[in-house]
């Protein structure tokens, strides 16, 4: 006898007769109500660019971190559930910590990917032997934005079903529909790092609703030259200006 809708969708690990995870669906319908962020790859690093949401003139706006290093050469850009992201975030530094000590190399930015969807679709999992169980998928979409020894500058995106993907130029949160077409209308691989900084603002300017500045926005490189660099307000501003 079949289930009804209802009982697959309390079923984290239940799939449907039509083959889909309802609770996974509808993680990923979250990221839709997160802010914006937009990860650019080009030939001398990534750019990391996120909306920032002050609801309150009470709220001080540095608390709120979209933009998080990994490591010195890796960074990440989320929108979702905040709570959610720093379980994430924090299992991909001690990936990245561990791989150092046990390697003497910096980890591979696919490789932390990797290590952070694993734990993301451990959900449902009551027999993992690090207890690290939990009882609904992740409700965040992360970019992964990073410099590898040998392959370079890297960008991966990751949903809440575990699944990572490299991309070149990609858009997550509530206006990713509109950014992603942007970017893919103006993307091009001998896009510079100057270039894609200011094309991210841009897009964001777009698909935001409130007017862009050093408050609402963050802003992070990641190169080879000078590894993860997180914007100030100040360089923020001076960046503003050009657009």
């Amino acid at each position: 006898m079949f289930m009804s809708r209802s009982e697959y969708d309390r079923g984290v690990n239940t799939f449907s007769p039509e083959g889909r995870l309802f609770q996974v669906e509808y993680a990923i319908e979250a990221i839709k109500l997160g802010s914006t962020a937009i990860g650019i790859q080009t030939s001398e690093g990534c750019v990391l660019a996120v909306e920032k949401r002050v609801t309150s003139p009470l709220m001080e706006s540095t608390t709120i971190e979209k933009i998080v290093e990994i490591d010195n050469h890796i960074g990440c850009a989320v929108s979702g559930l905040m709570a959610d992201s720093r379980t994430l975030i924090d299992r991909a530094r001690v990936e990245a910590q561990n791989h150092w000590f046990l390697y003497n190399e910096k980890m591979h930015v696919e490789s932390c990917a990797q290590a952070v969807s694993n734990l993301a679709i451990k959900f449902g999992d009551s027999d993992n032997d690090d207890g690290a169980a939990m009882s609904r998928p992740f409700g965040v979409a992360i970019l992964f934005a990073g410099i590898d020894a040998n392959k370079g500058p890297q960008l991966f995106h990751m949903d809440p079903s575990g699944t990572y993907v490299e991309f070149l130029a990609k858009a997550i949160g509530s206006g990713s529909e509109g950014a992603q077409q942007a970017l893919q209308e103006k993307y091009h691989k001998s896009m510079t790092l100057k270039d894609a900084l200011k094309e991210t603002l841009v897009i964001l300017k777009q698909v935001m609703e409130e007017k862009l500045s050093s408050v609402n926005v963050e802003v992070a490189t990641v190169t080879k030259e000078k590894g993860f660099h997180m914007f100030t307000k100040a360089e923020v501003e001076e960046v503003i200006k050009d657009i």
